[in-house]
């Protein structure tokens, strides 16, 4: 096959694609970086960032540069493309990124933090910075596992079972008030059609996904794989019979979890037991 034929010049990378068109457009209108902030309504710093490629900000800003450059759809389209482009994700994470998006089932189970798929952007930050991420790296990473959440919302999503250790309900973010919302997070969340969400309370005793977060996916063609994870690595298994151990561990774990009522009161317990929010 003859290699494609370049047109434009410009990058075939969906995030850099969507940077590039910003500034050109800028350009081309003549506005400095604070004309535009007053001619669109938004701070004008934010849409230096997203011209840096620290953010690619929100379909709400997007669709008004949309407006305000009369191209009808087309920064949409091209965010929704630097959205969902798995190269964000660093490369050892992509290919279960790619088969997640086109997963028609998932089952999760967590041992001390919230699923990414149902993770706040507060929460993601604090969990990438213990990671290590700083800078433009964490502002990228932040902003694609958020991205990762439309996989399980909307119309046709998925079904999506999540068992939380309640661990997870248990370690805190610093930030009080960041906690708080996400906790609400994950009460919205479990009121979804979609989703099912259960605790593992305490004093259940010991079992096979004790150190292990794992992640079922049932595929279009009716494959499940399971993408395993601890502290120092992760794993995308597709061997049958090893996904087939982990799936009966998971059934075994599923038989002590609280039903999805008490699983909820749990959580608003939780939520109680927090600081109120400060009046404004």
């Amino acid at each position: 096959m003859p290699p494609r034929r370049v047109i434009t010049g410009r990058s075939q990378e969906p995030r850099q694609r969507f940077t590039e068109e910003l500034r050109s457009l800028r350009a081309a209108k003549g506005d400095s970086l604070r004309e535009l902030g007053d001619k669109v309504g938004w701070d004008w710093s934010l849409f230096g960032k997203m011209e840096n490629g620290h953010t690619l900000g929100s379909p709400e800003v997007v669709q008004a540069l949309d407006q305000y450059y009369e191209t009808p759809g087309l920064l949409l389209a091209l965010w929704e493309l630097a959205v969902g482009d798995p190269s964000q994700f660093k490369e050892q994470y992509r290919r279960y990124m790619l088969l997640e998006a086109e997963a028609v089932s998932l089952w999760q189970y967590s041992v001390s933090r919230p699923p990414g798929l149902l993770q706040t952007a507060a929460y993601a930050r604090e969990a990438l910075e213990a990671g290590g991420l700083r800078g433009k790296e964490l502002d990228q990473q932040v902003e694609a596992r958020i991205g990762r959440r439309s996989v399980v919302e909307g119309d046709g999503a998925p079904p999506f079972r999540v068992i939380l250790s309640e661990t997870v309900l248990r370690n805190s973010l610093r930030d009080p008030y960041e906690w708080r919302e996400q906790l609400e997070h994950l009460v919205d969340a479990s009121e979804r059609p979609n989703i099912t969400l259960h605790v593992l309370p305490f004093g259940t005793g010991l079992h096979g996904m004790d150190s292990t977060d794992t992640m079922f996916l049932r595929l279009l063609d009716g494959r499940t794989v399971a993408y395993a994870e601890n502290d120092v690595r992760g794993e995308l298994i597709e061997e049958t019979s090893k996904v087939e151990h982990l799936h009966r561990t998971y059934d075994a774990v599923r038989d002590s979890v609280l039903n999805s009522a008490e699983s909820r009161k749990l959580i608003l317990r939780t939520l109680e037991e927090l600081p109120c929010e400060p009046s404004t």
